[in-house]
């Protein structure tokens, strides 16, 4: 199993600086993604400008939306013609997760209403397969810029049955948003019976995430973003705080889970900005 990292794109207080020493480090010590989360009423940079940054100061690690959320996005070729942007200007390497978002206050605060997401979602991802194609929209044709390898490697998050079946139709795989190792492969199943429904050959791709704070203050800053970031939860804010690996031995734990549930990819998402959480998550996976 791979191991990917987030970037603290979401982070109150974090600068350009320390968002691009993230992205260096993260490529020097062997990361296998650079992870973004979304959402629009909130202080984070927009998923695909930091990719795009982050594209900048690397050459070889993947550049990932785990997940964008694509319906509030009112204008599906734009969306995809800046998907398609961040694609080619980084030689391929952008993961594009998509889903439909459960925050009303963000498709109120774009004007796009939140009860169509579905249905939104849908024609968006036939749009997106007209353009990548090539198809001629105008007198100048297609939408460009034209993906390296056709499209961007299309993954997506939520745990519907129609997830399932919008991986299956349309894309690479699916992005489990978080949860156990049991949860995660009753989802695997899921995407598995829908892949071989459709009628595709070979496997889907698997990902998964979590969240990580390491040293000395790592319980405090667990606490302070995860109950900030998640308060519209509620309640629920205090279980996603506590599940956070806040030790070395918790994250290998997490690590092994996911591994042995089958996953093909763990994302690590930080709970502080400081570049230097990057090289404690390295060394406690050594």
């Amino acid at each position: 199993m791979e191991v990917g990292i987030g970037l603290p794109a979401t982070i109150a207080g974090v600068e350009r600086e320390q968002l691009l020493e993230w992205a260096r480090r993260a490529e020097a010590r062997g990361f296998s993604s650079l992870g973004t989360i979304d959402r629009l009423v909130y202080g984070n940079y927009e998923p695909l400008i930091a990719l795009a940054a982050a594209a900048a100061v690397t050459e070889r690690i993947r550049l990932a939306t785990t997940i964008l959320i694509a319906p509030y996005r009112a204008n599906g070729a734009l969306l995809a013609k800046q998907a398609a942007s961040v694609d080619r200007l980084s030689g391929g390497r952008l993961v594009l997760g998509v889903a439909v978002g459960g925050r009303e206050d963000d498709y109120e605060a774009s004007g796009v209403d939140f009860h169509t997401r579905g249905k939104r979602f849908d024609a968006m991802l036939e749009q997106w397969q007209r353009i990548w194609a090539g198809e001629s929209f105008g007198t100048a044709g297609a939408i460009g810029p034209h993906p390296p390898n056709g499209r961007p490697q299309l993954l997506f998050g939520g745990s519907t049955e129609r997830t399932f079946a919008r991986a299956a139709k349309y894309g690479d795989g699916w992005a489990m948003g978080g949860g156990s190792p049991d949860q995660f492969k009753g989802g695997a199943e899921q995407l598995r019976a829908a892949w071989e429904g459709a009628g595709r050959e070979g496997t889907p791709r698997t990902m998964a995430l979590a969240y990580f704070a390491l040293g000395d203050d790592a319980e405090r800053a667990a606490g302070r973003y995860l109950r900030d970031y998640y308060a519209f939860l509620g309640d629920y804010v205090d279980m996603i705080a506590s599940g956070a690996a806040t030790d070395a031995a918790t994250v290998r734990q997490y690590v092994d889970g996911f591994a042995a549930a089958g996953c093909d990819e763990l994302v690590l998402f930080p709970c502080d900005p400081d570049p230097g959480q990057v090289d404690l998550l390295a060394d406690a996976i050594a």
